[in-house]
């Protein structure tokens, strides 16, 4: 199959932890994931933040460590260099699940991160005027504390319990308004944000394509069509790249 990009003015790709795992680093769930090892729903909680913030230090300081050390795979280079290619009358959003920035470093621009980056630091006190910051710290060790108000710091990433980031959650629904074309990478098709995007898009009269390694179980309707593999070797072929 090849997606004739040409046909669509407003392109939506909305992308999970599939993509990223040709790059080195494994999916939250299923075999090899990262709750098999951690409790990542318990430390990743924002009750747990609040109550014992080394513990969850220690689940995203070491995840921090291993987005340091892996680069883009052909998946996140693909996506970049399609929306090279569009036209100025052409509109692509990339609304990414992932927290690694591995989208960003492929060369991808108006990449919506709606879980955050798990590259940059914030306070934890809302009503604190420091802005986030980039830091590539575990701070496995002990748990940093706010230069400006001593409130702990934490990744900028949501965490369980907590909305995804507002900004770039508007500017998906904003852009599902007028999509042509939608595209669910990488991620399951059956959970938020997944299944509500989808929707919105089917909604908008969207042809709407589901890309993973596992078919979607029970089916989504609001999908028209599955395409089964990796995103890696995928992407460049359906883009003709």
């Amino acid at each position: 199959m090849r997606i004739e990009l040409q046909k669509y003015r407003n392109v939506v790709v909305l992308t999970g932890a599939g993509v990223s795992v040709a790059s080195g680093l494994r999916p939250y769930r299923g075999p090899g994931g990262v709750w098999e090892e951690h409790q990542v729903e318990e430390y990743g909680h924002t009750d747990c933040f609040k109550r014992a913030p080394e513990k969850t230090w220690m689940l995203f300081g070491g995840m921090r460590s291993d987005v340091l050390k892996v680069h883009p795979n052909q998946g996140h280079i693909a996506l970049a260099q399609l929306q090279a290619r569009l036209r100025p009358d052409q509109s692509f959003l990339l609304v990414t699940q992932n927290v690694d920035e591995l989208h960003q470093r492929a060369g991808s621009r108006n990449v919506a991160a709606i879980h955050g980056n798990l590259l940059m630091t914030r306070c934890s006190n809302e009503t604190c005027d420091l802005s986030p910051y980039r830091d590539h710290e575990t701070h496995a060790t002990k748990v940093p504390l706010c230069p400006e108000c001593s409130s702990p710091l934490r990744p900028d990433v949501v965490l369980f319990g907590e909305m995804p980031k507002l900004d770039a959650s508007w500017a998906a629904k904003r852009a599902l308004r007028d999509c042509d074309l939608f595209l669910a990478i990488g991620t399951s098709g059956l959970v938020t944000p997944a299944a509500d995007y989808v929707r919105n898009a089917q909604y908008a009269g969207a042809r709407t394509i589901y890309v993973n390694l596992e078919p979607l179980s029970p089916p989504n309707p609001a999908f028209q069509e599955q395409i089964l593999g990796r995103a890696e070797e995928l992407l460049p072929k359906l883009f003709s790249l």
